[in-house]
């Protein structure tokens, strides 16, 4: 009677969406390894590539309308944030196989940068409910901001070097042209008026690459946290930077924090805003809100009461990863 009920059950759909231009190598191997991963007697796997910006998103849409129980991101930042979009306020999962360089989300969600570890995580089969934010209406997963990230994000859409080295050097010469603005944010009934170098709302603690700008920040806690860096000096730049990258930001007495579901901030003239470090136009003000538990996605288990640890990674190994 048992193996009969078993029989009469519905085999649960996969859907795996392949960015082929994304950075990383071994990408040849990921279907005949998800395929190994997938029981063929319990799960029907389909493969699919992407051909054009925002294929991925229709692709996710599909397999959300073919009521797919999975939708696995094989691919960079945009990928996962694509399909991420698409699967918002659904019951599907999604699942990541991080091949870009900055790997923001999946780095949060303690997801491996190895091929074969992420794709164990997938199979092990460990659904967890993050939050999402929205700036303006627009989605995103780990941070929004304006400012300098906004301003290097504008910048280098149009960088032909691109990775790392072409990211330090369209920083490089931001810091020459930047200059910071007046913001006004409101929230809970407060209100915070300050010259800002950056201004970022933080619902995951880092931008990726291990760039830290809230090491304590929770997807599954209901907040962002807000981080509102007063303007810095050159010669402050280099120690703002080391504490970026090793979970230290927070002590930084240039560095404002701190925790809201909604905030609004307003600003003299409209300008560029990134959204999970794509540069969009924005206005002058700036809705953003954090929808709790939005998101289903394969991760490690978060055990409760977890929480991220704020110990210092050595420097130079955290700048080897980054350059890696």
């Amino acid at each position: 009677m048992h193996k009969l009920l078993l029989k009469s059950m519905p085999k649960k759909k996969v859907c795996v969406i392949i960015n082929p231009v994304s950075g990383t190598g071994g990408k040849a191997s990921i279907p005949v390894k998800i395929n190994s991963a997938f029981d063929p007697k319990k799960y029907d796997v389909i493969i699919r590539y992407t051909g054009y910006a925002g294929h991925a998103t229709e692709i996710a849409k599909k397999a959300v309308k073919e009521k797919f129980k999975y939708v696995i991101a094989a691919g960079g930042d945009g990928t996962v944030n694509e399909i991420a979009r698409a699967l918002v306020d659904t019951p599907c999962v999604l699942g990541i196989i991080p091949l870009g360089s900055g790997n923001g989300l999946a780095r949060d969600l303690h997801i491996s940068m190895n091929i074969d570890k992420s794709i164990e995580t997938i199979s092990e089969g460990d659904e967890r409910k993050i939050d999402y934010g929205t700036a303006n209406d627009e989605i995103f997963f780990c941070t929004c901001g304006v400012g300098f990230d906004a301003f290097v994000s504008e910048r280098f859409a149009d960088e032909k070097m691109r990775g790392p080295i072409g990211y330090v050097k369209n920083i490089l010469e931001s810091v020459i042209d930047f200059k910071s603005e007046e913001y006004e944010l409101t929230y809970e009934g407060k209100t915070i008026k300050e010259r800002a170098f950056v201004v970022t709302c933080a619902n995951a603690s880092q931008y990726g690459n291990e760039a830290y700008i809230a090491p304590g920040a929770d997807m599954e806690d209901g907040k962002m946290n807000v981080a509102l860096v007063k303007p810095i000096n050159a010669f402050e730049m280099p120690q703002t930077t080391i504490q970026l990258f090793t979970k230290s930001l927070h002590k930084n007495n240039k560095v404002i924090h701190f925790l809201t579901s909604d905030l609004v901030i307003k600003r003299n003239r409209s300008g560029a805003m990134h959204i999970d470090g794509e540069s969009i136009d924005a206005g002058k003000e700036i809705t953003v809100k954090i929808i709790p538990k939005g998101l289903h996605v394969l991760a490690p288990k978060k055990e409760k009461g977890e929480k991220r640890p704020l110990e210092n990674d050595p420097v130079l190994s955290v700048f080897l990863r980054w350059f890696s």
